[in-house]
């Protein structure tokens, strides 16, 4: 009985420890710029581009909305960062089909 209540302790607290990253609903609280505003910024980067995913994440050292971009006539996804305090974009990536299967791959070992 003694053993399963410290196993059971010992897990609680890795399941917590490892928890520790926030939410998106705490990220976007800390945000300035709202999805709205950060995608019409994206999409002015990219002509044509319709938004596939979107999300709030921390990621390069900053607070970001992080944007898949499609465009038409390609397979490939521009990436594009933009910092959720400041509106500046910190990053844009293009990203082809086979860059996306690794990326998947990987936030599928991640969770």
């Amino acid at each position: 009985m003694f053993s399963l209540a410290v196993g059971t302790a010992v897990f609680a607290f890795a399941a917590h420890s490892f928890g520790a990253q926030p939410g998106q609903a705490e990220l976007m609280k800390q945000s300035k710029i709202t999805k709205a505003e950060a995608e019409q910024i994206a999409l002015a980067k990219v002509p044509h581009g319709s938004v596939k995913t979107a999300e709030i994440e921390k990621e390069k050292g900053h607070l970001v909305w992080s944007f898949d971009i499609a465009r038409p006539g390609t397979r490939n996804i521009t990436e594009i960062l933009v910092d959720a305090k400041t509106g500046k974009i910190i990053s844009t990536q293009t990203e082809s089909p086979r860059d996306q299967a690794k990326e998947a791959a990987a936030d599928k070992k991640q969770n």
